[in-house]
């Protein structure tokens, strides 16, 4: 293999907080070895979601460019074949590439097939499917339209093929992109042997935690609905994850290529469970938007290191590319962190830009509107589309942000500067902050829209 084209190994899970990992310190979950990636590497303790919702969050991880510029400003819209990413560059560049896992990038049905071409964006080998959240009846698809079944706990099989592709493909670069489903409810779908280890009595609930009553319309009753049994259930994925990682790192070590491998663990958004009295994502606090990014390249990226530099999802293709020596595309909107990754000096962004552009599903069953924000070092802010203000945080002062100042008399300056940050990240994106149906209008998308619909939502659709 060429010493000189580092192998990427990029693992993700499904809604996974940054702050649930012992690292993190989350003295409740067990992850020893995402604490041995930490050690062994670089951890970002301030990693966001852009857009803290699977398909746009997804869509920006391979492209670095933002939902309204790749038009994939909701759920179950398909990321256009157009817009290049990291597997089509990855692979113009010589490189192996394979997708293992959820893909969810090619619209509805959740179930469809995506044959090889354009549409799989660059990834020759797959062994993906498009979405489904059922742990113990994982499928995929090769390259036929015939479903193939996962015995077990879906991650341990997909595992399985990840570990295959990097036994065949040892001899030449590769770029990997592994997606797991879990912690991503139903956070009771894990095996036996993972929820023994967390009692329900016994979970630590956030200073933040508001409880939902019964009549909350996305609690049905059964386990889930009770918030310490929730996160028993979710941390014990967390758990079983963690045992994956270990898995992968032995087989790199058993092949060979540890030392020219870039290992990248994160997660496409967090979970607010109960949180502000919220669930899922779609939503500004911490919760919902702060996700674990641990990078490792041995004799490259410092090991044992926290960095409390800003990285987005939007920056994580360009950073990488920078690090694999192929460098971002200019039409990239993301930054190139990778000299930050190495360790060196460099200028530190600014903010994050956050947004919700369509609140759809599970958002809008909890009665949220479309909103927009920034996540600077210290504060976060975020007001609604229409302007109306919403919440502005003290994150140092206040990690917890339970006092929403965003009103306060004393921080109407602060409220001034952040709304002027604001407006920059609008202005460069193209984002005119409509509302979520004249976005669907402006970039073509009715028709999508309307099928997505129609398929996720067939008694009450939200037609256009």
């Amino acid at each position: 293999m060429d010493q000189n084209r580092p192998n990427l190994l990029f693992v993700f899970a499904d809604q996974m907080r940054g702050q649930d990992m012992g690292c993190a310190g989350n003295s409740d979950v067990q992850t020893p070895t995402l604490d041995r990636l930490a050690r062994e590497g670089t951890m970002f303790s301030r990693a966001f979601a852009n857009c803290p919702v699977c398909t746009p969050s997804r869509a920006m991880m391979l492209t670095g460019l933002y939902p309204i510029s790749c038009r994939t400003v909701a759920n179950d819209l398909p990321l256009p074949p157009e817009y290049t990413g990291i597997g089509t560059l990855c692979r113009d560049a010589g490189y192996r590439t394979g997708y293992v896992g959820k893909w969810h990038l090619d619209g509805v049905p959740r179930n469809k097939f995506t044959p090889p071409g354009p549409r799989r964006h660059g990834f020759d080998y797959w062994a993906a499917w498009n979405c489904a959240h059922d742990y113990f009846h994982g499928r995929y698809f090769r390259d036929t339209d015939e479903p193939i079944e996962i015995n077990g706990y879906e991650p341990i099989g997909q595992t399985d093929l990840a570990i295959e592709f990097m036994e065949a493909n040892r001899e030449q670069p590769f770029c990997l992109f592994l997606s797991w489903g879990p912690p991503h409810n139903p956070y009771s779908q894990v095996p036996e042997e993972y929820q023994r280890r967390y009692s329900p009595e016994r979970i630590s609930l956030r200073p933040n935690f508001q409880p939902l009553g019964d009549e909350h319309p996305m609690l049905g009753g059964g386990p889930e609905a009770d918030p310490r049994r929730a996160l028993a259930g979710y941390y014990a994925h967390i758990t079983a994850l963690d045992e994956q990682v270990g898995r992968l790192l032995d087989a790199l070590h058993e092949l060979g290529l540890d030392a020219n491998t870039i290992v990248v663990f994160t997660s496409d958004h967090g979970d607010m469970l109960w949180s502000q009295g919220m669930l899922r994502k779609q939503q500004p606090w911490e919760e919902s938007i702060s996700i674990p990014f641990l990078v490792r390249w041995p004799a490259h990226i410092p090991s044992g290191r926290g960095c409390d530099v800003l990285l987005s999802v939007a920056d994580m293709t360009p950073s990488l590319l920078g690090l694999m020596g192929l460098g971002p595309t200019p039409s990239m909107e993301g930054a190139d962190l990778s000299t930050v990754m190495l360790g060196h000096n460099a200028p530190r962004p600014r903010s994050v830009f956050l947004m919700d552009i369509v609140t759809m599903d599970e958002a809008h069953i909890q009665g949220l509107r479309e909103w927009r924000g920034v996540r600077t070092e210290q504060h976060t802010y975020a007001r609604f589309a229409d302007g109306e203000p919403w919440m502005l945080y003290d994150n140092e002062a206040d990690p917890y942000q339970l006092d929403n100042l965003v009103r306060a008399p004393h921080a109407r300056d602060l409220v001034k500067q952040l709304e002027g940050e604001l407006q920059s990240w609008l202005k460069e994106t193209g984002d005119e902050c409509l509302p979520w149906a004249e976005h669907i209008k402006r970039l073509g998308l009715v028709e999508l829209w309307n099928a997505r619909e129609q398929e996720l939502h067939p008694r009450d659709p939200r037609l256009l």
